[in-house]
């Protein structure tokens, strides 16, 4: 055998080692890249987890200051009712239905802390020379605060100016008048007008009074039929406004000194309760000489 031959496996030894240490290093290198990679995703889920809770974070934080700076509603001041048909004193009943002072017929109400009425019929029969008509009506409605409709008292004076319209508004009214009263409550307004039905000529009086929350509207009528004289329209309007001042005061009687709480509140009324102003205004009865004859 030639030297040259003798060296060729030492040769290829030395060429295989070269072969194996460069494919170790390939391998090293490319196990290497992996670990790099996950390295970095790691590092990009930990950044993207810190930005996730700093967003949320800043989502609380918006929704709690969203919650601390919605507007509160104030608490109706006044909670409750008295019992309609004894809002009227019996001395003031007796001058204003004499013949039906006793005789109060309380209305149909649903909630009775919310809204209530009651009414009298009077007829003074003379004989040959005719009678005396009166009819006296009372109707009581409260209105709670609600955050979505607003305060109560504010609901009420809508209320209120409704009614005086519809009061002033009557179809066949003649003669309207109407002035301001004072001491009843925080505003009031008498209407008065004449109308013409098939028994007689009829001296109509609607006397609206608002108290804090609460919106009592008072309908008094009058008439001499069968040729009994005509009521005097004066006498009956002061008659009207002194039944609105005691049906004001027995509502703030009825709520104690100074009302309601007093504190905040989201709760939907009676709005009534949950009484909604139109709602309740359906319930109670409207202003007008044609209810009753």
């Amino acid at each position: 055998m030639s030297e040259g031959t003798m060296h060729q496996p030492a040769q290829r030894e030395h060429s295989d080692q070269q072969r194996a240490k460069r494919l170790s290093r390939l391998l090293v290198c490319a196990a290497a890249v992996p670990v790099m990679l996950i390295a970095a995703g790691c590092s990009s889920d930990s950044g993207s987890g810190d930005g996730a809770g700093k967003e949320t974070a800043g989502l609380g934080a918006t929704t709690s200051a969203d919650a601390t700076a919605a507007p509160t509603v104030q608490a109706a001041a006044y909670q409750k009712l008295p019992e309609p048909c004894a809002v009227v004193s019996k001395k003031t009943l007796t001058d204003l239905v004499p013949k039906g002072a006793k005789s109060g017929k309380e209305g149909t109400s649903s909630d009775v802390a919310s809204r209530g009425s009651c009414s009298w019929t009077s007829l003074d029969n003379n004989g040959v020379k005719g009678s005396q008509f009166r009819w006296l009506n009372v109707s009581l409605l409260r209105f709670d605060s609600s955050q979505t409709q607003g305060e109560g008292d504010k609901l009420a004076a809508a209320y209120y100016a409704k009614q005086v319209q519809e009061a002033q508004s009557v179809t066949g009214a003649k003669n309207a008048k109407s002035a301001p009263v004072a001491g009843a409550g925080d505003e009031a307004t008498a209407v008065r007008y004449d109308l013409k039905k098939k028994e007689g000529a009829f001296k109509q009086q609607t006397v609206v009074a608002r108290v804090e929350n609460v919106v009592v509207t008072i309908d008094y009528n009058g008439a001499g039929l069968a040729g009994e004289k005509a009521p005097s329209a004066d006498t009956l309007t002061k008659a009207a406004e002194k039944a609105v001042k005691e049906a004001v005061a027995a509502v703030t009687s009825a709520n104690g000194t100074g009302g309601g709480t007093g504190s905040d509140t989201g709760a939907s009324p009676s709005s009534p309760s949950s009484s909604s102003p139109s709602k309740t205004a359906s319930a109670s009865p409207s202003p007008s000489a044609t209810k009753k004859s």
